[in-house]
């Protein structure tokens, strides 16, 4: 009976831990030009989207980072492909970088959008309560 006792509180313990779990949403902030930063920062974006299908995820990417949208040139280019897909995930490209480094929306990879100002952006998911985090090596 000790032992239906425990397990049964293990369980509900188990339970009332996995409904606190609280969707969150969470904007990542690209802006390095160095591919490995580029490959780490996908693969958080797909980890994450793909553990808390609930939450909401923007990468945001700009400045030198541009590259990392480009289908020809992006070393992350398969996993955003990917990514881009799941219904929780939006990657966006700032306008000004892209212009910037002469490419056009015909060059970014299929499912990456574009925003006016990548900085601009942030600040905004930020004002509406999202986190933060900034991809750096």
């Amino acid at each position: 009976m000790q032992k239906f006792v425990f397990l049964a509180l293990a369980l509900f313990g188990a339970l009332g831990l996995q409904a606190q779990e609280k969707p969150i949403k969470l904007v990542l902030d690209v802006s390095s030009e160095n591919p490995e930063v580029h490959r780490t920062a996908a693969r958080h974006l797909r980890l994450m989207s793909e553990a808390y299908p609930d939450s909401q995820f923007e990468m945001v990417i700009y400045s030198a980072a541009y590259i990392m949208a480009d289908k020809k040139a992006s070393a992350a280019g398969e996993t955003l492909e990917q990514v881009v897909k799941l219904p929780n995930v939006s990657v966006v490209v700032c306008e000004q970088s892209i212009k910037r480094h002469n490419l056009t929306v015909d060059d970014l990879i299929p499912g990456v959008t574009t925003v006016p100002d990548g900085i601009y952006e942030i600040v905004i998911r930020q004002q509406e309560g999202w986190g933060y985090v900034k991809e750096v090596r």
